[in-house]
């Protein structure tokens, strides 16, 4: 019986390195809902827990930090009184809002809603 060469390893494509590395950062949980709330406007670290429930006030820092390390967004502190931190996307974060946008309306017709969302309306 001849072999399919259609399906042999030598055929697979190696996947994009710019593929791997996109969904390296927004795979990460936490990632893809702080980029959107961001996509909206500029937010204090409060408004940004409150806005994402469910995530910890670690775990928040923890991808601010990523994200800030990858110039993707912007702290800046308000002495204040009271001192405030705000985070608002970098010209190269909010590049990714067409994707991020185009990737949840593709959810919204793709993928079946089985089980509590974040946001509910």
């Amino acid at each position: 019986m001849p072999v399919d060469q259609s399906h042999s390893a030598g055929a697979c494509k190696k996947v994009d390195d710019a593929i791997t590395r996109v969904f390296h950062l927004l795979g990460k949980r936490w990632t893809g809902p702080i980029m959107a709330v961001l996509m909206e406007q500029p937010a204090h670290f409060a408004d940004l827990r409150r806005a994402i429930p469910g995530i910890s006030e670690r775990m928040l820092s923890d991808r601010l930090t990523e994200l800030g390390a990858l110039r993707l967004v912007d702290r800046e502190v308000d002495e204040g009184p009271p001192l405030r931190v705000s985070y608002a996307l970098t010209e190269s974060g909010a590049a990714l809002k067409p994707a991020i946008l185009e990737l949840g309306r593709w959810a919204e017709e793709h993928l079946p809603d089985t089980g509590p969302c974040v946001n509910r309306k």
